[in-house]
């Protein structure tokens, strides 16, 4: 029954104000017959009827003028002195609202819903009362089909649900979360359930919060089941009102255990090498971010490994024994180094250790000689005992200095090492410092030819080499070889970065007419420019001359540009392009998809190419949106008839999942460096070039 008053032993609550807002009111204007509405006197005797109440109730007017109305409700009611207490509710209020069974003529019974009102006279008196009762046998079976329905949902539901009280005690769980969890929670607090590895405290943000926190959205929680074993989930909270007033949380568990395991699984996958199970470039990257972010710099190090001679073992013993060797190597890398260091693995036979405290390793020079020992080893494979060591370039790591750079400074110091001068210790670049020295040795070095070019293969479906990235080194006297990374910010403050773009562009078309493919298949090279720019006059003049002066056949040439350098470019600049364009020449968009106005200027420009920029490569293997934006540019530049180009390809999985998605060309360290222009006319001139 549910009834509004205050008598303690029934449940009833207190009338108020509702009155005026019930829909009854309303209802009895718009149609008053659908009511029984009848009088009764201050006895409660009936004392009028009406053809309303005798639809809904059943009696003529001559069967109940003068009986009590106590002959309207059930035996129980009655002798539980229940309609008197209804009527001394509204004497003492006015009014008074229920809702609950009673009888008609016959005895059958129906679902009512009442409201009384005291009648009383000028002077204050009780004259009678005025009863207004509604059949709502419908409606409540509907109701109680629709809290059936509930119920059975609740249990049925293939997720976890709990209903909490304000103090996040469980007040009632379905059978799905007591087999998730595997143990009865009735009278648990959510405290309880949680795993000792979830650091939030409770469930709900805040259960006594203000209205806007009523639902929250899904939060990953870790719990535990009853063995102790942590259950992951995606819970949900949203807050209701039980008919008493009283508050309460819904929350819904959906079990991601085997989702969160797919994605470790993953993870690990996209940060780790396959062979030999140590750190990937991309797992180095996410151990130094957070050294770099969190001022550890002076303590720590980075230390590039090259195997000396390891190309022997492969072409001897073949590419399984190679395999075998590097994991014998990366066990020992992972067993004797210090706890402060973890070794990595970027390529072939390369390997990186990261170190987090220098200091507590000896220093530098000690650390470079302990790496070198452990490298240095006898490994039986197949029955016969090869000897390995290797080439060692270390550098300190240093604030302002990017991770590039770190792993650019420490890989050339290893080149020198490697050409005789033995472990090698450096310092990282780092772009500030003495910018005016530097610019005027750049000068110097673009005068007397003291730049070199290395050359980094770009790698199609069928494996074949197709295009090479020219990319500019500085074998700088003092510093050792620098990368781009450093070059570059040097001549853009210095001016003279539209000089750097025409050495490169004559130099980089130079050496490629002296390619030789094995397969006479010609091998094109891509300059990348942001000196000279298409809106400049002397552009298509430069790359013409360039041409012109070297003999290249322009259809070998790839001038790339990054997005941002194309935006808002006038019709005449575009109109050079394309003429550029018609001689052979062609144009590709580097780093697509970090700029703007990407798929306009995509569009409008003739550009032939599109380089997929590296951030998403690398995070495709374990973030959807970045695997959803590689699908998307793939399909649009084939929707454009533009050929897609992936840069920053590190590992087997991302070749396999580009390749899959349609990328017409891969180009990254899993297939080579960057190599000097005589290593890579060997890479191209030799039958079928090692190329994974």
């Amino acid at each position: 029954m549910d009834v509004v008053g205050d008598r303690p032993d029934s449940g009833i609550r207190r009338p108020g104000a509702a009155l005026l807002g019930d829909p009854l009111i309303g209802d009895l204007v718009a149609d008053l017959r659908e009511y029984a509405i009848f009088a009764l006197d201050a006895d409660g005797r009936v004392s009028s009827w009406s053809a309303g109440a005798r639809r809904v109730k059943g009696y003529d007017s001559e069967e109940v003028i003068g009986r009590h109305f106590s002959v309207f409700y059930p035996p129980e009611q009655v002798e539980s002195g229940y309609p008197d207490w209804e009527l001394g509710q509204a004497m003492a209020r006015g009014f008074f609202i229920d809702r609950g069974w009673r009888l008609r003529k016959g005895g059958t019974r129906f679902w009512a819903h009442v409201v009384i009102t005291a009648q009383r006279a000028p002077d204050g008196s009780l004259e009678g009362f005025i009863k207004v009762v509604r059949d709502e046998t419908e409606a409540h079976a509907q109701r109680q089909r629709s809290e059936r329905r509930f119920t059975d949902l609740f249990e049925l539901a293939p997720v976890g649900i709990a209903l909490l009280d304000q103090d996040e005690r469980i007040l009632d769980a379905n059978g799905a979360l007591c087999d998730l969890l595997g143990d009865r929670l009735h009278g648990k607090s959510a405290a309880d359930l949680m795993h000792p590895s979830d650091s939030r405290a409770g469930l709900i943000s805040s259960p006594a919060g203000p209205a806007e926190l009523d639902q929250q959205p899904a939060a990953p929680r870790v719990l535990a089941r009853a063995d102790g074993r942590p259950v992951f989930c995606d819970v949900r909270c949203a807050a209701s009102v039980h008919d008493d007033g009283n508050r309460f949380w819904l929350a819904v568990f959906q079990d991601v255990t085997e989702q969160v395991r797919h994605a470790e699984t993953l993870h690990f996958q996209a940060t780790h090498d396959q062979t030999t199970g140590l750190l990937n470039r991309q797992g180095v990257n996410e151990l130094l971010t957070p050294v770099l972010a969190g001022g550890g710099t002076d303590r720590a190090a980075v230390l590039f490994c090259d195997l000396d001679n390891f190309k022997r073992v492969n072409d001897s013993l073949g590419h399984d024994a190679g395999d075998e060797l590097l994991l014998a190597l990366a066990q020992r890398l992972t067993t004797e180094l210090p706890p402060c260091c973890t070794p990595a693995r970027l390529y072939g036979d390369e390997f990186l250790v990261v170190c987090s405290d220098v200091p507590g390793c000896g220093g530098i020079d000690a650390l470079t000689t302990n790496v070198s020992d452990i490298l240095s080893a006898a490994i039986p494979l197949q029955d016969r005992l090869v000897s390995i060591t290797a080439s060692i370039g270390a550098v300190a790591v240093q604030d302002g200095a990017t991770i590039d750079e770190i792993i650019s400074a420490a890989d050339a110091a290893m080149f020198d090492a490697k050409r005789g001068h033995g472990r090698l210790t450096r310092t990282a670049p780092t772009t500030g410092g003495a910018q005016l020295t530097l610019e005027e040795e750049l000068r110097d070095a673009l005068r007397h030819d003291g730049l070199r070019l290395h050359y980094q293969p770009i790698v199609a479906r069928d494996r074949s080499i197709v295009l090479a990235e020219a990319l500019v080194r500085w074998p700088h006297p003092d510093l050792g070889p620098l990368a781009p990374d450093v070059i570059l910010p040097v001549a853009e403050k210095g001016g003279l970065l539209p000089e750097l773009d025409r050495w490169v562009l004559r130099t980089a078309l130079g050496e490629a007419t002296t390619w030789k493919s094995h397969d006479g298949h010609p091998v094109g090279v891509t300059v990348n420019v942001s000196g000279l720019r298409p809106d400049a006059p002397d552009f298509a003049d430069e790359i013409s001359a360039a041409i012109s002066e070297t003999g290249i056949a322009p259809d070998r040439v790839v001038v790339e540009m990054v997005e941002t350098s194309l935006v808002d470019l006038p019709s005449k600049p575009r109109r050079t392009m394309s003429d550029l364009a018609r001689t052979g020449v062609r144009f590709a968009m580097d780093d697509f998809g970090t700029g703007y106005s990407s798929l306009a200027r995509l569009k409008d420009l003739p550009t032939q190419i599109v380089k997929l920029d590296q951030r998403f490569v690398t995070g495709m293997g374990t973030d959807p949106a970045d695997l959803g934006i590689v699908r998307a540019v793939v399909e649009l530049a084939r929707a454009m008839r533009r050929t897609c180009i992936a840069e920053g390809v590190e590992n087997i999985t991302q070749r396999r999942l580009l390749e899959g998605l349609g990328v017409d060309a891969c180009q990254g360290f899993l297939f080579s460096r960057p190599l000097p222009a005589p290593e890579f006319r060997a890479l191209i001139g030799a039958p079928g070039p090692e190329l994974r």
